[in-house]
């Protein structure tokens, strides 16, 4: 057995595993109880100082922090406090004639002792979020926010240890290597929302333990934009989903598949909108964030110039001030196959856009990249729309809107392969955190004791009754 007593966290981990069965033993109205405390600490307690934090942090306006932080917490928490006593409850199942004499029932036990390392493009929101599911299902949790965002994280701690005891939900700040060393510990259960290259060392570091895990990655999600779609809506849609919170989103619109008859005018509803979201000058708009540190706008600036040097076409923006940390928002056409905005899941405020003659080349060049994690179809044919749907693979969809299934808290969010493993958000979240224990009954003579050995003839003959009628 590994002797975790040298790691650093040990003891907090080692505090929560004690206490795990009291927390996961706590009754419906228990749990109710902390939910409203979490709830009234971030709507009331603490709101303002959210939204200083982001705008510190990510230069983000109040409403988008109002809409994707605290709307979205506070969405998910009522929603768990409206389900969870029929969450809680044994979900009773039918049992088979042959084992007659017996009931069987589903029990949601919680994991045990949980990690959740969260991002910076939505840090309170996808720190409370998977809380809400873990806490909800009787969980001990250890968070691991993200450095990135330091005015964040800290107010995280905060509000955490100011609604929870230490035993029961803690917040470890600090970098890379303080994840490093919370994945040697023997979790039950770790919801890890990143990259997919960071995915994959979270999923190696949990099969040491053979710990589940959720992993809520990313890459490069494609929107198809046939030649019977709204062109106008479309365009105001997606120039809202892609630059909200200045690109950095998991599910934003990562480029544009469009049909090459009704590109013009798709472009010239773009600018159209931009011009409405962010006016002429989006630098001085008080709706338009930042990119969160100067590696990321360091990255982002040399997609740019890759697009540049490959004579691609810069059909709005392109301009940047590396001392604020400002991209504008950038649409570009004509790219190679080999730049870098075709290649790697962009999380900011540039949109490639690809021309397609035939839906099933739009359909041949999805598939040909690893499947993302959301997929957006903008089409009034519903034969269109079928197709695509039937003959690509996605974590999720809109049709004829972008990112507002997240919202849905009566849908599975996540990824499938490389972008993620597992379904968060309402009671696919509860059943993240939770293991199904399968509970059989018996209350009277079972007939299949009829056929324990000695095995004779007649018993012979009972089983192959058995097989054929039960």
């Amino acid at each position: 057995m590994n002797d975790f007593r040298n790691n650093p966290y040990y003891e907090l981990f080692s505090k929560q595993s004690i206490n795990q069965y009291a927390v996961g033993n706590r009754s419906y109205k228990e749990r109710l109880k902390t939910l409203n405390k979490l709830q009234h600490a971030i709507e009331v307690i603490y709101r303002t100082q959210i939204q200083d934090a982001l705008q510190k942090d990510l230069g983000k306006p109040i409403v988008e922090t109002e809409l994707t932080e605290i709307y979205a917490i506070i969405g998910d928490i009522k929603f768990a406090k409206q389900n969870l006593h029929r969450w809680m409850r044994k979900q009773r199942v039918d049992t088979p004639i042959a084992m007659l004499g017996s009931s069987s029932y589903i029990k949601y036990q919680p994991k045990g002792v949980c990690l959740i390392i969260s991002p910076w493009n939505f840090p309170f929101n996808l720190t409370f979020g998977p809380l809400v599911s873990a806490i909800s299902a009787g969980n001990t949790v250890i968070i691991k926010p993200s450095e990135m965002t330091p005015n964040s994280s800290h107010l995280m701690a905060k509000i955490v240890s100011d609604v929870f005891s230490e035993d029961e939900v803690a917040v470890l700040q600090g970098e890379v290597e303080v994840s490093t060393q919370l994945l040697k510990l023997p979790f039950n259960h770790i919801f890890f929302t990143g990259s997919p290259n960071v995915g994959k060392i979270v999923m190696k570091a949990a099969s040491e333990h053979l710990a589940s895990v959720t992993l809520e990655l990313g890459g490069k999600s494609p929107t198809i934009i046939d030649k019977t779609a709204n062109i106008d809506k479309a365009a105001k849609k997606i120039m809202w989903a892609k630059f909200l919170n200045c690109g950095q989103i998991c599910v934003s619109p990562d480029y544009v598949l469009i049909d090459a008859g009704v590109k013009t005018q798709f472009i010239e509803a773009c600018k159209k909108w931009l011009d409405t979201f962010y006016s002429d000058n989006p630098k001085a708009s008080g709706s338009y964030g930042r990119i969160v540190t100067d590696k990321h706008f360091e990255r982002l600036s040399s997609y740019l110039e890759n697009a540049k040097t490959l004579h691609a076409k810069f059909e709005v923006g392109g301009q940047t001030d590396s001392a604020s940390k400002y991209i504008e928002p950038t649409i570009i056409s004509d790219l190679k196959p080999e730049a870098k905005l075709l290649e790697d899941e962009i999380f900011g405020p540039i949109l490639p856009i690809v021309t397609y003659d035939s839906l099933d080349m739009a359909i041949a060049y999805i598939n040909s990249k690893p499947r993302p994690l959301a997929l957006y179809i903008y089409s009034n044919s519903k034969a269109n729309t079928n197709t695509i749907l039937n003959n690509t693979r996605a974590g999720g969809t809109c049709i004829n809107n972008s990112v507002l299934h997240y919202t849905n808290h009566n849908l599975p969010f996540g990824g499938v392969n490389n972008s993620g493993i597992g379904k968060s958000h309402g009671f696919f979240g509860f059943k993240a955190f939770s293991n199904e224990r399968s509970v059989m009954k018996q209350h009277t003579f079972g007939v299949t004791e009829l056929l324990f050995p000695p095995y004779t003839g007649f018993k012979e003959i009972l089983a192959g009754l058995t097989i054929k009628w039960f």
